[in-house]
């Protein structure tokens, strides 16, 4: 981008490396993407230097160089209700400042001229890295409720903490948060759950009093209360944030870590009188699943996996403690779904364990995933065969069945 730079500081602009390229810079991270902005050039200018620039967008032109995005800076006024209502002004007399103070949080928005490599800096972006610190650049933030879930989802990619003003007018966005298209909400949320913490994504929106707005399943789980015995992290909700963050320590599948995060939404509707006991909650959960699904847009796999967490993690939990014939049931099905027997063990795995330490303990100790594989492996289509040469076609999966039953009783009792 050098030679770039050079032809528009020779024609009166300046370059800048722009965003998250910049902020990744100070926390050492990996930069996926670099963004760019050029002050002091024209669309019309920009394009005559740089003939083979294809450009992009409809409201603001971004222009696609040697492969990376380079914007014009930029202003912009919010127009109407939403995150795109808005009225953009891009021409050659607005400064690299300028273009900054639109941004979304301070440590986003911070630039670097190309050539001299000076920062330009004007919100303290990089204290607030620094601090551990997201806050809201400027009172620009209110104008696009999107900003709302892109803070929760830094607060759980950075595991930094929101500063109070900014959870202020998370708060004041509420109301247009319903704008947002499912799109829009699944893309952050996907994001906050491929984090190594993604409980501070919901914590965040918790916080903000946005939680309800599109995870009122989630919301729901507060308050609900379990026998202490246990479960003595605390209510649902807790218990929850705790499983989802364990499975991103054993999994980067994120539709498995969906299903540890949903497998006990079915005790968000427990009555308050039975509490704190949640009876039924396996079944009520694949309910809460689909209701979610509709809001936010979930994909297929999500949904299976999630609906299967639900339904037979507990089933799954007091394994060793079913008869034979419950446990081949168990096996056998589970073992068709997306979700499958390893991804259950994982979520069965995190439900139990109280504590990260405790994860790797919790996982040596279950075996329904290693002799399930075990059952169906030696136990198949073939071995019926051999030992029933005349079985019927319609009575195949009975036999199949009651032979991979026989065969758990015997393990059983070697056992």
């Amino acid at each position: 981008m050098q030679k770039i730079a050079q032809i528009i500081r020779e024609n009166g602009g300046t370059l800048y490396l722009v965003g998250g390229a910049v902020r990744d810079k100070f926390l050492e991270n990996k930069q996926v993407d670099e963004d760019y902005c050029a002050t002091g050039l024209t669309k019309e200018k920009f394009q005559k230097l740089f003939p083979k620039a294809k450009i992009q967008g409809k409201d603001f032109p971004v222009f696609i160089l040697e492969g990376k995005e380079i914007a014009l800076a930029r202003k912009e006024r919010k127009t109407g209700i939403g995150h795109k209502e808005f009225e953009f002004l891009a021409n050659e007399t607005i400064t690299i400042q300028e273009d900054l103070a639109r941004r979304d949080i301070t440590i986003n928005s911070m630039a670097q001229n190309v050539l001299t490599k000076e920062i330009i800096d004007p919100f303290c972006g990089r204290k607030d890295i620094e601090r551990k610190i997201i806050r809201k650049t400027s009172n620009a933030f209110s104008e696009d409720p999107l900003r709302v879930y892109r803070v929760a989802r830094f607060a759980a990619s950075l595991d930094f903490k929101v500063e109070l003003n900014t959870l202020k007018s998370m708060q004041e966005l509420k109301h247009e948060l319903t704008t947002l298209s499912k799109e829009r909400v699944f893309t952050e949320f996907e994001k906050a759950l491929k984090t190594n913490k993604p409980s501070n994504f919901f914590n965040i929106l918790r916080k903000a009093q946005v939680l309800g707005v599109h995870f009122p399943e989630i919301e729901n789980l507060i308050g609900k209360v379990q026998p202490e015995k246990y479960h003595p992290e605390g209510d649902s909700y807790n218990h929850t944030m705790i499983v989802v963050d364990s499975s991103s320590k054993l999994t980067s599948y994120v539709p498995i870590r969906f299903a540890c995060l949903v497998h006990d939404l079915g005790k968000g509707t427990t009555k308050p009188e039975i509490l704190p006991h949640h009876y039924g909650h396996d079944e009520r959960g694949v309910e809460q699943v689909a209701n979610m699904a509709n809001r936010i847009g979930l994909p297929k796999a999500w949904i299976k996996c999630g609906k299967t967490a639900c339904k037979w993690h507990m089933k799954a939990g007091i394994f060793e403690k079913m008869t034979a014939k419950k446990k081949v049931e168990l096996v056998e099905h589970v073992s068709k779904t997306m979700l499958g027997l390893e991804g259950l063990k994982i979520v069965v795995a995190c439900d139990k364990a109280r504590e990260e330490k405790d994860l790797q303990e919790r996982l040596n100790e279950i075996q329904f995933a290693r002799v399930g594989k075990e059952c169906l492996t030696k136990i198949n289509g073939e071995y019926i065969q051999k030992k029933y040469s005349n079985v019927k076609e319609k009575d195949f999966a009975t036999y199949l069945h009651e032979e991979r039953v026989k065969w758990w009783k015997a393990i059983d009792k070697n056992n």
